[in-house]
């Protein structure tokens, strides 16, 4: 991850893992990224009420998976287990958002590293804290905006297996897949292996 990369906020943009899964089986069948936006359009393949949000959504996942670059995860998304497969969408997603990148880091990854299996509302008001003051754009960003990006952090962890729902501060071991771990270390992104308790 980029230290020039800017702060996106993630309020509309979720995890999105079926949308994933059907994008990167498109992916895999060699098909361009326009073609791949039409034919999710025309087929209605996410089941979406307009055509405006597939075509953004669309865009958002291929933009995810171009930016890593990597058809090993790209592969696991269309073809692997449902878990190794949201691993590597989890992987797709800090890479792609350096709000997430620097959560999953800094705390998720800090909390394993140090054998800490609390993850309080405390501890996403400090992350966000740190961040409103070292950074002008998030410190821009309304108390609305920074509420809806931690209940989208909260609800990635929850589909992720890290916690059991919404509301529980115990932090679960996870268990990183073994083709999603070796697709990041190709990557040359080992830092991030912490953030899915790979110590």
């Amino acid at each position: 991850m980029n230290i020039y990369t800017p702060y996106r906020t993630i309020t509309r943009e979720q995890f999105l893992f079926h949308e994933m899964r059907i994008v990167a089986k498109l992916i895999c069948q060699d098909l361009e990224d326009e073609e791949i936006v039409d034919l999710i359009v025309r087929d209605n393949l996410f089941q979406y009420p307009t055509e405006r949000s597939l075509r953004n959504i669309a865009r958002v996942c291929l933009a995810r998976f171009r930016e890593a670059d990597s058809m090993a995860l790209t592969d696991v998304v269309a073809n692997g287990s449902s878990t190794a497969a949201k691993q590597a969408c989890l992987f797709l997603m800090m890479n792609y958002y350096r709000i997430v990148w620097e959560f999953m880091i800094q705390v998720v990854g800090q909390k394993y590293l140090s054998k800490d299996s609390s993850l309080t509302k405390m501890d996403l008001n400090s992350f966000f804290s740190s961040l409103q003051a070292q950074n002008e754009t998030v410190s821009s960003w309304s108390d609305e905006t920074i509420r809806k990006c931690k209940q989208v952090l909260k609800k990635i962890l929850v589909e992720n297996g890290y916690l059991d729902s919404s509301r529980s501060e115990v932090l679960n071991p996870v268990w990183l897949d073994l083709t999603v771990k070796e697709a990041i270390e190709n990557l040359g992104m080992r830092e991030a292996l912490p953030a899915f308790n790979w110590l």
